[in-house]
């Protein structure tokens, strides 16, 4: 049977992506990922429901040393029906790993099985395959709800993600802010609705919602990215409705400008509504903090791949979220990117394809990094 033998990162992917699952619904996923951490002989627990933490303690820990390391995949997928024509295509009609998180668990799966074969390294090391990262909360902020490093001096919590821009196998790095934190917005207009040609009687939720749609967007800037995508307005030519209804989504890179944004757009809702006689309904949704990369981290992971060959580029800031972040907050991370090539397509779309050559790469540079952290 399979799970009796072991298998190759490049099979380990192709039957993640075969068998795709969405968020906090990765139970046969999870099932897999026990099987095979079995078939390695490495000890494993579930973590945030459909999530697995494998755990390795090297052979030159000594009994009370407590330094650890953490590698984290994401492993859900996404509502999105593939179009590829590969023999590994998913079998799951309307759902595909089209953000490359089989990707990352291959690398992961790879970098376990590694340490498995050659454990001589001193501390303990965490592989988390972590469920959720593509919708609130957040499998991340679910896995730290529970604890599971409590007690341990964790030197690093570090992760990849696929990357199309980059060359297949080059790896992408940047200190400091990387990823943007995300809020979801939600704003109801309440006003006096009516005929269209007696707006004297009316206080107009459109009028009121149009200029506050306005005021919304011109907060944007370089380092802040508020976009409204939802506005129902449900009257007709001649009649104005009660309420206005809109939605959209705010990105910042640092907490503190995210806590003045929010209060901004509190007081801008509150001025109009002063001025038209409606009012506004202001509903912020905390998503994912800013990913942040610890500096040291970075400068470690640039030397290594520079001594090793790997090509490397140094990143711009990213306006995408990722739950990553709730790791950054609570310990020293890093997030770096792993090239898979232009021929493989947009991430999030049904023809995402990348190039499996990447993940050696991916594996022996994750494997490498990990030794130099619990070294120094």
């Amino acid at each position: 049977m399979e799970n009796e033998k072991e298998i190759t990162p490049v099979e380990f992917r192709r039957h993640l992506h075969a068998h795709p699952e969405l968020s906090f619904q990765e139970h046969e996923t999870a099932r897999y990922i026990e099987e095979r951490m079995d078939a390695l002989g490495i000890a494993h627990r579930r973590i945030a429901g459909t999530g697995v933490l494998a755990t390795i303690r090297g052979s030159k820990t000594a009994e009370k040393d407590r330094q650890a390391l953490v590698l984290r995949a994401d492993i859900d997928a996404l509502p999105i029906d593939e179009r590829n024509d590969c023999t590994w295509r998913s079998e799951h009609t309307g759902v595909m790993h089209a953000c490359g998180h089989d990707m990352h668990a291959a690398v992961l799966y790879g970098v376990l099985q590694r340490f498995a074969a050659q454990h001589d390294f001193r501390g303990t090391l965490f592989g988390l395959f972590q469920p959720g990262e593509e919708c609130n909360p957040g499998g991340a902020s679910l896995v730290l709800a529970e604890k599971p490093f409590e007690g341990y001096d964790i030197r690093a919590v570090i992760g990849e993600h696929v990357d199309s821009q980059l060359e297949v196998g080059s790896l992408g790095f940047r200190a400091g802010k990387y990823m943007a934190s995300s809020d979801e917005l939600r704003f109801r207009v309440h006003g006096t609705g009516g005929h269209g040609a007696m707006r004297q009687l009316l206080k107009d939720p459109v009028a009121a919602g149009a200029e506050l749609l306005t005021r919304l967007v011109a907060l944007n800037g370089e380092e802040c990215v508020l976009s409204i995508g939802r506005v129902e307005a449900p009257g007709a030519t001649n009649i104005v409705p009660d309420e206005v209804y809109m939605e959209g989504t705010l990105r910042t890179f640092d907490e503190r400008e995210r806590k003045i944004i929010h209060q901004r757009i509190g007081n801008i809702a509150a001025e109009i509504d002063s001025r038209y006689g409606v009012s506004t309904r202001v509903e912020i949704s905390h998503g994912y903090p800013c990913v942040v990369n610890d500096e040291i981290l970075v400068k470690l992971a640039v030397d290594l791949a520079r001594k090793t060959g790997v090509h490397i580029e140094m990143l711009p800031l990213r306006t995408t979220a990722e739950d990553f972040g709730f790791y950054c907050r609570e310990y020293p991370s890093l997030f770096y990117r792993l090239g898979v090539g232009a021929q493989a397509g947009r991430s999030h779309t049904a023809t995402f394809l990348p190039d499996e050559r990447a993940i050696d790469t991916g594996i022996g540079f994750m494997h490498d990094l990990a030794l130099r952290v619990l070294e120094k």
